[in-house]
């Protein structure tokens, strides 16, 4: 029974800390695992700026924080590559920037002039 237990707190912690990420190198994306979120980018500056094109999550999927999720994944995988962002799609730049200020260092340092 315990470990019957032990499974359902697992599922349950894993449920609160949202769903998994996975980095798509090739598609240039971030997406769920089922592949029906994610957030599109381009390298540019030789590999140094992570451009943010376009975050989708389908309808079915909305109000989960899914959204929020993939930025955090897409601005740790540049944090740790060195890279800086420029927040082209729109969720970044007005809604997840906005309520995530502490993410803006890594916003590129050509945006923040004309900001």
């Amino acid at each position: 029974m315990a470990s019957a237990s032990a499974s359902a707190s697992a599922t349950a912690a894993s449920a609160t800390e949202g769903p998994i990420i996975v980095w798509n190198e090739k598609q240039r994306r971030f997406e769920t695992e089922d592949k029906e979120a994610y957030i599109e980018y381009v390298l540019v500056n030789d590999g140094k700026v992570m451009d943010i094109l376009h975050t989708f999550v389908p309808r079915s999927k909305r109000g989960l924080s899914i959204a929020s999720h993939l930025c955090v994944a897409a601005f740790d995988h540049a944090k740790s590559h060195s890279m800086s962002i420029i927040p082209t799609c729109s969720y970044v730049s007005d809604t997840f920037l906005p309520r995530n200020p502490s993410w803006n260092p890594l916003v590129s340092e050509e945006l923040k002039s004309s900001m």
